[in-house]
This record gives structure tokens, sequence and C-alpha cells, in this order.
């Protein structure tokens, strides 16, 4: 894709560079000017070229509205493919591909992850209907979306199921992350007329010898929540 913007932009470069160059000629050099309003073989090859020149700027033209409507329908294939269709987040199929980088590797000792369950959906499916827990979904996702941003991968991991996964991690940065998660989440709470959202977590960090890869430490943070 990048290579062909570059090729119908020089593309587009070199007709105008063409183009200014004959304009010049035509309107500096007197004889030139003459010499095509004086000769009609001479202005139908002016004329031969301008149609030329007109029809190679219409294609062009085509070329980079087709171009700009692939790369929309690029973008949104995308957004089908990696995104939660109901929250927008990352999903389970984004996770995986997260995750991939990790795998048959030994885990850097800087990686974390935080797995976050909402704990009392079915309670508010039950009182607001699934409309209800669908809107508390989206909120709980909208807000692990805002904390995450420039600190975490995050993602929707099925379900009630939400994962965050740290590089370049450390506890202080984990710590602050759920922090900030927590006094925005009460936020929401305070304000929500549909009940509030309760959640659990459990997290994994430089575990040592009892973590040896990416799916391990994933566990662990999840049976820490479950355990929570």
């Amino acid at each position: 894709m990048k290579k062909f913007d570059k090729i119908k932009t020089l593309q587009l470069l070199i007709y105008v560079a063409i183009t200014a160059y004959m304009l010049f000629n035509i309107f500096t050099n007197d004889e030139l000017y003459h010499a095509i309003a004086e000769n009609e073989f001479m202005r139908f090859l002016c004329l031969l070229i301008w149609v030329v020149l007109g029809l190679s700027f219409a294609f062009m033209f085509f070329d980079f509205s087709s171009y700009t409507n692939l790369k929309r329908e690029y973008s949104e294939l995308d957004l089908a493919v990696f995104s939660d269709p109901m929250t927008g987040i990352a999903n389970r199929y984004s996770c995986d591909a997260f995750i991939e980088q990790y795998l048959d590797k030994p885990l850097p000792r800087d990686v974390g992850c935080i797995t976050l369950d909402m704990t009392n959906i079915t309670e508010i499916n039950k009182k607001y209907g699934h409309t209800g827990g669908n809107d508390a979904i989206k909120e709980f996702s909208a807000i692990l979306q805002k904390v995450s941003l420039g600190t975490c991968f995050v993602g929707r991991n099925g379900g009630n199921k939400f994962l965050a996964i740290f590089q370049e991690c450390s506890e202080e940065k984990m710590n602050e992350f759920l922090k900030e998660f927590d006094r925005e989440l009460k936020i929401r709470n305070e304000k929500s007329e549909t009940g509030e959202i309760e959640y659990q977590y459990g997290k994994a960090f430089d575990e040592g010898g009892k973590v040896k890869n990416i799916n391990e430490l994933i566990a662990l943070s999840d049976r820490r929540s479950m355990e929570a």
C-alpha cells in the first residue's frame, strides 16, 4: 500500500513538472508561441499533448480515489477483525495476536499481566435487561481503554473477562493503572442510573522461576482474579 502511494505521488509530481515546464516555455518563448499560433500542425500537436496530459491526470485522479477507498475498506476490515463489535476495544483474536509475539520464547522479566472480571454482570442483566448489561460492558471497556493509553495493551478476552498486558513493566506501573482505573470506575458508579459495576482482578509480574512463558503468566493472573 505504501509503495503504491509513493509511485502515484511520484507520477503526479512528474505530471505537474512537465505541465509547468511546457506552459513556461510557451508563454516565455515568443518564437515558440508564434509558431504554435501560426502553424496548424503545431496547434494540433499541442492539442494532442494537452489531451494526453489531461487523460493522464484523470487516470491518476481515479487511482488516488480508488486508493483512498481501498485504504478505508482495509481500515474497516481491520476494525471488524481485531475489534470487539460491542465495545470497540481489542477482541479475543486481537489478544491472541498480541500474545503471539511472546510464544515459544522465555518470558521477559519486564512483562506483566492483569486480568479483570466484571463480577455482577448477571445481576445487572436481571435488573436492567441485556441492554443495561451491554451498556455496563461498554462503559467498563471505555474506562479500561482510557486508562490504558500509553500504558499497556487491553482487550476483551471473552464474556465479562478483560486483559491488560504491560511491557517495560514495574510494580508501580501496574499499581498506578489499577488505582486510576478504580478511580474512574467509582466516578462512573456515582453517576450511573443502571447500578454499580463490580469487578475483581488478579495480577502477575516478576514471578521468578514459577512462570516460564506468557501463557503461564496470564493463567496465573486469571487464577488470582478468580481467587480474589
